[in-house]
C-alpha cells in the first residue's frame, strides 16, 4: 500500500485531500495541530504535530518513516494568511506567514527527499494564485506563497531525474475555512468560489497520470472575480 504524508489534514482543503486520499487506497499519515478531525477510517492516521515547533517536526517525520518506508506522497497543505495594508500586518504575523507558508514545506522536502526518491514518488503542494499576480493587501502571504511556488519550480529540475514529480497547485478563493478569522470572504455566489472538492478532484488527476507525465502547474479559478466583507 503507498502511503501519504499530508500537512493541515483537521478540516477543509486537507481534509477533503485526505478523504480523496483514502478513497483512492493510499494510507494517510495526516498531520494537524488539533485531536479533534472528523474522519475515521482504518487507512487514516492523525498525527498531532504543531509543524512551527521544528524539534517535534522532526521527530515526527523521524517516527513515520521508521514505521512506514513506503511513504510516496507528501502532500504540503497547511497555510495561513493575513491581509491588509503591509504596515498594519503584526511582525508575528509575518513571521507565521513565512514559517507556515514556506518553511515548513521547505524542511519537510529535505526530511522527505531521500525516501521520495528511493519510491519514486510525488510532492503536492497547494499555493495560491496570488503567487503569480500582484496581491495588494496581502504582499507578504503573495510573497511567501510565490517563493514556495518558485522553490518547487526548482526542485523539479534538481530531482526530475531520480523519478520524483512534482505538483504545485495554485487556488483562486476557495469556500473553505480558510477565511473564518479573516474580514473578508467569498461572494454568495455559486460561481465565484470553487470548493476544497473541485482541490481534491486536481489531486486526483495528478495522481492518474502514467509515469512520463509530470503536471507540475495548475491553477484553479472561479468563474467570478467576487470577494465580500464580513
Amino acid at each position: 500500500m503507498k502511503s501519504a504524508i499530508l500537512t493541515g489534514a483537521s478540516k477543509g482543503i486537507g481534509l477533503a485531500m485526505t478523504k480523496r486520499l483514502v478513497s483512492l487506497g493510499y494510507k494517510v499519515y495526516g498531520l494537524s495541530r488539533s485531536n479533534e478531525i472528523p474522519f475515521s477510517h482504518e487507512c487514516f492516521i492523525p498525527v498531532k504535530c504543531d509543524l512551527l515547533n521544528t524539534d517535534q517536526l522532526l521527530s515526527t517525520i523521524t517516527n513515520i518513516l521508521e514505521k512506514d518506508p513506503h511513504i510516496n506522497i507528501l502532500i504540503n497543505n497547511a497555510g495561513i494568511g493575513f491581509f491588509g495594508p503591509h504596515e498594519q500586518i503584526a511582525v508575528k504575523d509575518i513571521q507565521s506567514m513565512i514559517r507556515t507558508n514556506l518553511e515548513v514545506p521547505l524542511i519537510l522536502c529535505q526530511l522527505l527527499l531521500r525516501t521520495l526518491k528511493k519510491n519514486k514518488g510525488m510532492i503536492i503542494s497547494i499555493s495560491s494564485v496570488t503567487a503569480k499576480k500582484v496581491s495588494t493587501h496581502g504582499c507578504a502571504y503573495a510573497a511567501t506563497k510565490a517563493g514556495l511556488s518558485h522553490f518547487f519550480t526548482s526542485l523539479f529540475e534538481e530531482v526530475r531525474k531520480s523519478g520524483v514529480k512534482i505538483t504545485t497547485i495554485h487556488p483562486d478563493i476557495t469556500k473553505s475555512n480558510f477565511y473564518d478569522s479573516l474580514d473578508f470572504t467569498y461572494a454568495d455566489e455559486e460561481d465565484a468560489a470553487i470548493t476544497d472538492e473541485q482541490i481534491a478532484d486536481a489531486l486526483e488527476y495528478v495522481l492518474s497520470n502514467g509515469s512520463n507525465v509530470v503536471v507540475s502547474d495548475i491553477t484553479l479559478r472561479p468563474q467570478l472575480n467576487r470577494i465580500k466583507r464580513k
